[in-house]
């Protein structure tokens, strides 16, 4: 100010002296006409009226472009989901002040010199590209900018040779202001650019890329491994550091430097400059790799801590070999990883085969005649009917596909059911070569093998659990079923008496495999129907007869076997063949097994291992299954798998289970725990037994009064039913 102005604001004071000797000094500068007073006082104020409820803005206008602004918060907010960057939370600017201080006693940056020719590294992962561009002033490679992006789109699903050869453009595009007439010598860690304007084969975004470089720069492309390349720290986190040795457990640290003085190879990859020390511990050279040496002990130490622990998941090969190769590195680790996960013991219980069905298929012979093999199987389940019967015995011809539907009952013994066979098949049709069946115990039974044994019968049973020996007459089944349900809609309390009408149907119905009707391949004509126009009878000469019956039934078996061989085709495309033999350890399959103990979805998906003591057929074993098991033991190849011994790759995995106490001279098993009970008919309290050390397939049933020494877990599984005596159960 020049004047004073007086309390009223309308009179102008006269100029202090301190002005008047400032005006007098600058008076060269300063107009001649300068006012000696204040302008005049407004009789009107000014404001700014605010809109209720905002603030003003105290902050500094972004010098970024809009689009650069966008694109900045869009990099922040990556960051920050990612967790790589979090807000700052420093009471104070002071330490920030310092860092910059002293990292601006060396400059980060220089200014170019474009006398000089530049250097560009440039990397790229999957998610960003970076570059750094440098110049040699004399004081050796210094940085003049750095430069990153962040993929968008299409780019990030170009593959890592193009990623790396966008990073080059991208840093060419951003510097052509200071690269264009100069040399620029481009280093990447991607070693198969050095052969971009040579390779034979390129694509149209690599042409226009090279047409670009070639048209308006002069460079060369050298390759520089990643660990070397300054450009590749723009693409890794900060937060991947070496692993802290001094935090490794002391136990373990052993194990690591007595493996590295018994390890021979140590000193060949110290020759071949692999690996980098520190602490005591190697490191696989320009990684964070810990090299683990040839110490089997060290090496299945790892390989159980990222596999068989609770917390690691008992995953498979490549879920634990991504965990372990994060810090470790060792030759073959891939290898090594592989044969551990395939023969844990507890991943080949517990886990579900993923793999095609084992074993090629295996047709029957195909017969050649009717009524030579003859197919069985019964349908239960039936609500009883005024004649007492509640079951079907089905009876199919592997030939001409004629079936008889039988009812019978439950209930009905062996003889019976032999009665039924005999009075039915046999005497109409004589008696097969071959019957096959499922193993329902009336068809096992003593009586039955004998009277097949006078028959000169041949008997076929399916193996335990595996139905599909017996496949036709369980289509069958399925097609009378279907036939029951259509008849007996109305009234299904007597559907026994529409048995013979619907087995009259279904053979005089065309079958697709055959081309004809059972009625016809049986019997050389058609039956009679209220359909059937009615035509003047003729009579073939009886020898004409034969023929035409022996030609059908050629042309009916070579087209059963070509059938038969399309459908092993088919099905041998979703199989595998099988590598089991005798003298081999399996593991049974549970799906078909009684363990009422363990719920479906928490129950082991196999057990075992079994000794496989004979081969049945070329898909069918017989194994040595426990004593206690009470079921049949030839099994299909596909309930079957083979058991990989953890023992006999890696020594000591797994202990064997501990062999019997004795007592008395009597050898006895420690027990475990008591899992469930039962009380027999006679009264007697049996109790499921788990043993100690064994495999749970093992458990077994024993008798209250055998369970002398073992009165602890008994009276623990009495606490836990409530009770006091095995009496009260």
């Amino acid at each position: 100010m020049i004047g004073e102005v007086e309390n009223d604001g309308k009179k102008a004071s006269e100029t202090p002296e301190k002005i008047k000797e400032l005006l007098k000094e600058f008076q060269d500068i300063l107009p001649d006409d300068l006012p000696n007073e204040l302008p005049p006082y407004r009789t009107h104020q000014h404001e700014i009226v605010e809109e209720p409820g905002s603030k003003p803005t105290f902050r500094a206008p972004y010098r970024l472009s809009p689009a650069e602004l966008t694109d900045m918060k869009k990099q922040i907010e990556y960051l920050l989901a990612k967790g790589l960057i979090r807000p700052s939370t420093r009471q104070s600017k002071k330490n920030k002040r310092e860092d910059q201080k002293e990292l601006n006693k060396n400059p980060p940056v220089i200014l170019p010199d474009p006398e000089r020719d530049y250097v560009i590294e440039a990397d790229a992962s999957d998610q960003a590209v970076g570059a750094v561009l440098m110049q040699d002033q004399g004081n050796g490679l210094q940085p003049i900018a750095y430069l990153s992006k962040k993929l968008h789109g299409a780019e990030l699903n170009y593959p890592i040779h193009d990623k790396e050869a966008l990073a080059i453009i991208i840093a060419f595009k951003a510097w052509r202001c200071y690269l264009e007439g100069r040399r620029t010598t481009v280093y990447t860690d991607h070693c198969s650019l050095k052969y971009l304007k040579t390779q034979p084969n390129l694509s149209r975004r690599q042409v226009r890329w090279i047409d670009f470089l070639e048209t308006h720069f002069h460079y060369d492309i050298v390759y520089k491994p990643g660990h070397k390349n300054k450009a590749d720290a723009l693409s890794r986190p900060a937060h991947v550091a070496a692993i802290q040795v001094e935090g490794m457990n002391p136990l373990l640290k052993g194990l690591f430097t007595h493996g590295y003085a018994i390890d021979p190879e140590i000193s060949l990859a110290e020759k071949r400059h692999l690996l980098q020390w520190d602490s005591d511990i190697a490191y696989r050279k320009g990684s964070t790799k810990i090299w683990v040496p040839n110490y089997p002990p060290l090496r299945q130490l790892l390989l159980e801590e990222y596999h068989d622990v609770l917390y690691a998941g008992h995953f498979g090969s490549n879920k634990t070999l991504t965990g372990i190769a994060k810090h470790y590195y060792w030759p073959h680790l891939a290898e090594d990883v592989q044969k551990f996960v395939t023969s844990c013991d507890t991943c080949q219980r517990m886990k579900s085969s993923k793999q095609k069905k084992a074993g090629l298929l295996q047709p029957l012979p195909v017969p050649e005649q009717p009524w030579q093999v003859v197919s069985l199987d019964f349908i239960t389940g039936l609500p009883p009917t005024s004649s007492g019967h509640d079951a079907i015995l089905v009876v199919i011809d592997k030939f001409s596909k004629m079936g008889h539907f039988i009812p019978t009952h439950t209930t009905a013994r062996t003889e019976e059911t032999a009665q039924l066979f005999v009075r039915h098949i046999i005497s109409q049709h004589g008696i097969p070569t071959t019957l096959i069946s499922d193993r329902d115990p009336k068809f096992t039974s003593k009586f039955w093998k004998e009277l097949m044994s006078l028959l000169g019968t041949k008997l076929a049973m399916s193996s335990a659990y595996h139905p599909q020996t017996d496949g036709q007459t369980e289509r069958l089944n399925q097609i009378v079923e279907q036939l029951l349900r259509a008849a007996c809609k109305d009234d299904i309390s007597k559907w026994d008496l529409h048995l013979p009408v619907l087995e009259f149907a279904y053979n005089n119905a065309t079958h697709a495999a055959t081309g004809q009707t059972p009625f016809f391949l049986c019997y050389g004509r058609h039956p009679l129907t209220p359909q059937k126009p009615t035509t003047p009878a003729t009579v073939q000469p009886a020898h004409d007869f034969i023929t035409t019956m022996h030609q059908l039934w050629d042309r009916t078996h070579k087209r059963l076997l070509d059938i038969q061989q399309q459908q092993k085709r088919q099905a041998d495309r979703h199989r595998n063949d099988h590598t089991i033999s005798v003298g081999d350890q399996v593991l049974l399959d549970t799906r078909n097994l009684d363990i009422s103990h363990l719920p479906s979805k928490l129950r082991p998906r196999f057990c075992g291992p079994f000794l496989v003591e004979a081969q049945v057929t070329p898909v069918t074993f017989r194994l040595r299954l426990p004593a206690t098991w009470k079921i049949h033991n030839a099994f299909h190849v596909q309930l079957l798998k083979p058991y990989r011994d953890p023992n006999t790759i890696f020594v000591g995995r797994q202990p064997p289970p501990p062999p019997p106490v004795l007592v008395q001279n009597e050898p006895e098993y420690e027990v475990e725990s008591v899992l469930a009970h039962r009380r027999r008919r006679n009264g007697t309290v049996e109790l499921l037994i788990r043993w100690k050390g064994y495999d749970p397939s093992e458990d077994s049933w024993v008798s209250e009064t055998d369970m002398g020494n073992a009165r602890r877990p008994l009276h623990d599984y009495l606490v836990k039913q409530g009770v006091t005596s095995t009496t009260q159960l």
